[in-house]
């Protein structure tokens, strides 16, 4: 029989995702694999299930990096679903390539921001107002290095490679902080936490130059942790009964890299709850609409 809680998580093919989707699982919940590739989507949902054979999954194709795909995928979810427990925004790209989304925005800041902002705001209606109903984003050290470059948002005039990488990330850091702000201000109860994996080759760092790439390879086993290890914080926001709204987890070891999970450290420009309500805004212009705090 079916479980009676849902989870979806997106980018579940592989990496940390992977990892998280398999530990929902393991919790009891049905876990929806939210993926751009029905081929990697079908193979990942069969690897998971040699592994949980008690465990439900179900496959949605979306394409964060499409607001088309982001609309359909939500109501394929809404026809299938009377409600979600859980939502676990993980996917994530890095790109130095400086390539765009199907709109024409930055990759980076699409996907991994633009893209899960909309799921959410298409979702949230649907998950029953308790403190046990999460809403994970997954952040990176990498938003200790970033700023939201409200006059080039697309970062055309980059400082370094992962300008553009780096803006996303503390982009969903900011998001899962004023969401959570915006849910409180309207009395509910579900939650919205952030987190960050750690270091862990999860596939995203194909996409470096090759000098940092082999370096990373060559170091990863002494500073970075398995995508199983990278998997926990996110696991520990969605199922731990101690959290609360706006917390931040991370592992507590060298630099951030490995550990066991704690309370992870913001940066400054993190903390600014005057940048993440200009964000929001900003990314309501982007998408095309209000975000949808209440219920349809």
């Amino acid at each position: 029989m079916a479980s009676n809680k849902t989870a979806v998580v997106t980018g579940a093919n592989n990496g940390i995702g992977f990892e998280t989707a398999l530990g929902m699982a393991r919790a009891g919940y049905h876990t929806v694999l939210a993926c751009r590739s029905a081929e990697k989507a079908e193979a990942a949902m069969a690897a998971m299930q040699k592994k949980v054979r008690k465990g439900t999954f179900e496959i949605l194709i979306v394409d964060l990096g499409d607001f088309e795909s982001i609309r359909k995928a939500a109501s394929e979810f809404r026809q299938r679903h009377d409600h979600l427990d859980v939502l676990i925004n993980n996917a994530g790209v890095l790109d130095y390539g400086g390539r765009t989304a199907a709109n024409g925005y930055e990759v980076q800041f699409m996907t991994n921001h633009l893209g899960h902002m909309l799921l959410t705001s298409l979702l949230l209606d649907m998950m029953p107002d308790t403190p046990q109903s999460r809403i994970v984003s997954l952040s990176s050290v990498a938003h200790k290095n970033g700023a939201i470059r409200f006059d080039d948002i697309h970062c055309t005039k980059p400082d370094k490679p992962d300008t553009a990488y780096c803006q996303s990330k503390l982009a969903c850091l900011l998001f899962g902080d004023e969401l959570d702000r915006r849910l409180k201000a309207a009395g509910r109860k579900l939650v919205s936490l952030s987190v960050h994996p750690g270091g862990s080759d999860s596939g995203l760092f194909t996409d470096m130059p090759r000098a940092q790439y082999y370096t990373l390879k060559i170091l990863g086993p002494f500073i970075t942790h398995s995508n199983k290890s990278a998997a926990q914080p996110a696991l520990h926001a969605a199922l731990s009964g101690t959290v609360k709204g706006g917390d931040y987890y991370g592992p507590q070891g060298l630099m951030e890299l490995r550990g066991k999970v704690g309370e992870a450290k913001r940066a400054p420009q993190a903390q600014d709850a005057d940048t993440a309500a200009r964000l929001w805004t900003l990314s309501e212009e982007m998408i095309g609409e209000p975000f949808r705090l209440s219920a349809r």
